[in-house]
């Protein structure tokens, strides 16, 4: 509630840059459910994990499995896979 309210007052503030109140939404091809799905899921498991970090590795980790099991492996970058496995050996053993 508290961050809706602070939406409309911090460029007022002008503490906070406009780049960073900018919606990061935009950029995401919204016609590929492949692209989408991941951004969605890591929207929504943010304030359900209430960790940032959290909702991050759930994003890195659905993204890769989704572009693994419909085909589209050549588009999962090296890096990314890497944190994917990273972040499923954090849930598991940790």
């Amino acid at each position: 509630m508290l961050f809706v309210l602070a939406l409309f007052f911090a460029p007022l503030a002008g503490s906070v840059p406009a780049f960073a109140t900018a919606p990061a939404l935009t950029e995401i091809d919204w016609e590929d459910a492949t692209e989408y799905g991941p951004a969605v899921l890591t929207a929504i498991a943010m304030p359900f994990t209430y960790s940032i970090a959290e909702g991050i590795g759930g994003g890195f980790i659905a993204y890769t499995v989704i572009k693994i099991s419909s085909g589209r492996v050549r588009e999962v970058s090296p890096i990314n896979a890497i944190l994917a496995v990273l972040f499923v050996l954090k849930y598991e053993f940790v």
